[in-house]
């Protein structure tokens, strides 16, 4: 019996398939594969979301610690464009899954961990993502606090306003995630195209304004050999690919909406590499202006953005608050919203989940985060790159190398399927986690290796990609051509054609 239909790289359930697993623990809306008729996403579609989420403060500010570090602006701006290439590569990788089967990542990751062992690298995303959200918020709220600070000289001297403004903004983030992904779609469409007016404007004031770039555009490396510049530029590159590292493995949230695999993957490659280094170029052009301008450097825009009158802050707030919801909502509450969703699917909804993220956020107190913000920055980044870049290796080992881009989907969502291993765990996944972090860590451990820690998500990445395939190569999980042909009615585009002709 036939339990999914292939048509033109997109694979839904039948009517069969359904009926088998629609009662199961494992299975709500949320979790679900999705329909033909969801996959609606064009390729405008996810070039708004990217536009959306590069366009935000973390983004505007990367390259400074890069300069205060000793580069100068190009070797900072092709330092952030090399690391988003890399980190294009997994994205794409792991967005064809989604796109195929219309699965949501952490049932991508009851392939490689089990039916139980994906809550391992599902929560492990998420503890990331909400600590990224709570960060967010904090800046659109500090922007809000701005905007108000403008309008009325006394609000400064309210008890507590920034917290105050930081839960609003904070409560319209919830607002719009418990809305769902497709809530995000309209929001990114909507905001790309204003934040890249905003962007462009910003960047004309500072040059018009400044008669010039200023003095940081001019300032040559202080490296003087290519030794002390490898020392910086391998933990920076590292930095770069960790800082989407996150939305490597879980694009599948988004792409399980794209309407085929070519759109996605070109507007992906198009816009998010380019607009990283873009608005990044904007961020260290518009700070140069600031020295000239203001007599030192302002790289953070929200400070900026206190210099203008009230009627500039309050477009330039409008235009932070857009960046902090898109990139909030986009890339930090759906991966972690299915991650908790997925713990108890007939009880827990996505919206339920986006809400016990943000509270997460909270508890993990931004605030105090941002004391330090350039270690947090450099530092987590390459922490965390430990540790995702081995279940970027994983998922990647799976889907092509294991099961050679063939799955059962109704078995995924079955307690006792073919994915669940033994009592819901992979071993194979959870070895291939360790070992790839533990051949990052002996960067930190052993003398001589420290190149090991400095390229901990690259380093991890490969590791796990080879223990995870050698373990997994003979797996009898693993789907054979004919099993596949066996499950799946395959509809080719000529049939297609002929069936829409009238008789």
């Amino acid at each position: 019996m036939k339990t999914q239909i292939e048509e033109q790289e997109i694979v839904t359930l039948t009517d069969q398939g359904i009926r088998e697993v629609e009662g199961s623990p494992l299975w709500n809306d949320d979790l679900r594969p999705t329909t033909k008729q969801e996959h609606n996403w064009s390729g405008y579609n996810f070039s708004a979301l990217w536009i959306g989420m590069c366009i935000c403060i973390p983004t505007y500010t990367l390259a400074s610690g890069m300069i205060g570090l000793g580069m100068n602006w190009w070797q900072a701006i092709g330092t952030i464009f090399l690391g988003n290439l890399i980190i294009m590569i997994p994205i794409l990788l792991n967005a064809h899954a989604g796109t195929k089967f219309g699965i949501p990542y952490p049932v991508f990751a009851r392939l490689w961990f089990g039916s139980k062992g994906a809550h391992i690298p599902a929560l492990a995303r998420a503890i990331v993502a909400a600590g990224w959200f709570g960060i967010n918020a904090w800046f659109g709220g500090g922007a809000l606090d701005a905007l108000i600070t403008a309008f009325y000289r006394g609000w400064d001297h309210v008890p507590m306003h920034t917290g105050i403004v930081f839960l609003l903004f904070w409560g319209l983030n919830m607002y719009i995630a418990y809305r769902g992904p497709q809530a995000i779609r309209k929001l990114g469409a909507f905001s790309a195209p204003i934040l890249a007016v905003l962007a462009v404007a910003l960047l004309i004031w500072a040059f018009t304004t400044a008669g010039g770039w200023g003095p940081m555009l001019s300032s040559p490396s202080k490296f003087q050999t290519t030794g002390e510049f490898m020392k910086v530029f391998w933990p920076s590159l590292t930095g770069v690919i960790s800082f989407w590292a996150t939305l490597a493995l879980n694009i599948p949230d988004f792409c399980r909406y794209a309407a085929s695999q070519k759109s996605q993957a070109r507007a992906q490659l198009l816009s998010m590499p380019t607009t990283m280094a873009l608005f990044s170029f904007i961020g260290v052009a518009v700070t140069s202006a600031t020295v000239v301008i203001f007599g030192k450097a302002i790289w953070d825009p929200v400070q900026l953005l206190t210099k203008f009158p009230p009627v500039v802050v309050l477009i330039g707030a409008i235009g932070i608050v857009l960046a902090s919801v898109t990139i909030n909502v986009g890339a930090n509450l759906v991966a972690p919203a299915r991650a908790i969703e997925n713990l108890w699917p007939r009880r827990i909804t996505f919206g339920i989940g986006a809400i016990i993220t943000g509270m997460i956020a909270i508890a993990m107190q931004p605030w105090y985060i941002l004391e330090n913000f350039g270690n947090y920055i450099f530092g987590w980044l390459g922490t965390y790159g430990a540790l995702l870049g081995p279940i970027d290796g994983i998922a990647i080992a799976d889907y092509w190398l294991v099961r050679r881009r063939r799955m059962h989907l109704v078995e995924l969502y079955k307690p006792n399927g073919r994915y669940s291993y033994s009592s819901g765990f992979n071993k194979s996944g959870v070895f291939a986690l360790v070992i790839g972090m533990v051949a990052s860590l002996l960067g930190l451990v052993v003398p001589g290796l420290s190149f090991l820690w400095d390229n901990a998500w690259t380093v991890g990445l490969f590791v796990a990609i080879l223990a995870y395939w050698w373990m997994m190569k003979n797996d009898s999980s693993g789907l054979t051509e004919m099993e596949y042909t066996a499950i799946t009615e395959i509809r080719h585009p000529l049939e297609l054609e002929e069936a829409e002709v009238p008789v």
